[in-house]
């Protein structure tokens, strides 16, 4: 376990000069340290406290903690969590080194207002909070691994990776919320947060013909798309939107048409084939049927006023 960590030792305080802060959720983060202690044998720290949240791992050796409950010994592996305001002396081991990864940080709520509806990282986040302050400052074990996120974030400062910041903000919330097992006798009841499934559909199914509406495009092609039978998609798309699969997709590429008439100089057929027609003559139809009058008038009347083109959305 030394080994793994050694190379946090080659620059100690390389996550410490770093100012780091961001939000999480409901929360203000800021990291004040974020490092591996060496606690020499029979190196001693009297008692003391701080008013952030100070994790401490131990990832080699033994040492003792002695907290308000007692006197505990500290093997690798484990971990506790003093703060805020947790008084606590250390004591390294008589005969070996004892190596400790910390992480002190500031937790502090942000202000409202907030929507009555909590999103998915929030739920979590005040989840988490909630369950260290109930931890208790007596040492558990990392059943969750979250010591490699140490190194994980040290890593990604040390070595320059694109991206390091939000490595780092990753790896402090596992250690967060890992540390934050430790707490829980059995897996939590969690709510998930599911998104309304018609609707979701139905976007999907809009953007996808928005995208593609120059090409052909079938109602069964996209139904096994999103997962779902033709009759599926139908109904949903009378329900969110109130026009079949097929009206759709006509009104989407009768509007690229009139903004085509309204502004270029191409030539009606291949307005229809540039826009998903089989031809100018199903254009000529399909649009009469719809706004009343041919292509070419609706552009002999766009060019002579302006707003003309508009008359399709109303």
């Amino acid at each position: 376990m030394a080994k793994l960590y050694a190379p946090m030792l080659v620059k100690p305080d390389i996550l410490d000069r770093m100012e780091l802060s961001f939000n999480w959720g409901r929360y203000r983060l800021r990291v004040l340290r974020l490092h591996l202690d060496p606690f020499p044998r029979g190196y001693f720290i009297r008692f003391h406290k701080h008013s952030e949240y100070e994790f401490h791992f131990i990832a080699a050796g033994y040492g003792q903690v002695t907290l308000e409950e007692g006197e505990f010994d500290l093997t690798e592996g484990m971990f506790y969590l003093t703060g805020p305001g947790v008084m606590h002396q250390q004591l390294g081991g008589e005969d070996e080194t004892m190596y400790e990864l910390c992480l002190h940080i500031d937790i502090n709520p942000l202000h409202g207002p907030f929507p009555d509806e909590e999103d998915w990282e929030a739920l979590e986040a005040r989840n988490c909070i909630e369950t260290l302050d109930r931890l208790g400052a007596f040492p558990k074990h990392d059943r969750s691994m979250a010591m490699p996120w140490f190194l994980a974030a040290y890593q990604a400062v040390a070595e320059a990776q694109p991206g390091w910041a939000t490595t780092v903000k990753q790896a402090v919330i596992q250690i967060l919320l890992r540390a934050s097992h430790a707490a829980l006798d059995s897996p939590p009841a969690v709510r998930q947060l599911e998104r309304d499934m018609a609707s979701y559909r139905f976007q999907r199914v809009t953007q996808f013909i928005q995208d593609n509406y120059a090409s052909p495009i079938t109602l069964k092609e996209v139904a096994e798309r999103i997962h779902v039978s033709s009759r599926q998609l139908q109904r949903i798309m009378k329900d969110q939107g109130g026009v079949s699969f097929s009206e759709y997709l006509e009104r989407c590429r009768l509007d690229r048409v009139c903004t085509a008439l309204a502004e270029g100089g191409s030539s009606i057929e291949q307005i229809a084939t540039d826009n998903g027609f089989q031809s100018g003559n199903y254009l000529h139809y399909v649009f009469r049927r719809r706004f009343g009058m041919t292509p070419s008038r609706y552009r002999e009347n766009s060019r002579s006023l302006p707003d003309w083109q508009h008359i399709h959305k109303e």
